[in-house]
């Protein structure tokens, strides 16, 4: 059974950072993309950031670059968001999915393997 697990989200103020991290179990991923998604109350899930299967090409919403940074170790089949400089805007659960193919995609559809979410809820 494939599993991803996410960890690290919690309760933060307005400037500070937190790093999410995704645990993937029951297949490698080392040859597959990942991305993250987040979904805030009453809105729709959106995307956050996308890595290739090598880690060597990103793609993040314009609502965070510049402040989040995805990574990936394929020896731990794990990917990684550093979450920097947080808004309260940024507040949401925050999602981990894999997909089957290597390259990188911004749409929710594109992704197969879907984690259960970690809250992250940024104070002002």
């Amino acid at each position: 059974q494939v599993r991803l697990e996410e960890s690290g989200g919690g309760l933060v103020q307005a400037g500070g950072s937190l790093r999410l991290s995704c645990a993937a179990s029951g297949r490698t991923f080392s040859s597959n993309a990942m991305g993250w998604f987040r979904q805030a109350p009453g809105k729709e899930r959106e995307f956050v950031a996308t890595i290739n299967w090598s880690g060597g090409s990103t793609d993040y919403a314009d609502s965070v670059k510049g402040r989040f940074t995805i990574s990936r170790d394929n020896a731990e089949n794990t990917v990684s968001l550093q979450l920097n400089s947080l808004k309260p805007e940024d507040t949401a659960v925050y999602y981990c999915a894999g997909r089957y193919e290597s390259g990188t995609s911004r749409s929710s559809g594109g992704y197969r393997y879907w984690g259960q979410g970690t809250q992250v809820t940024v104070s002002s």
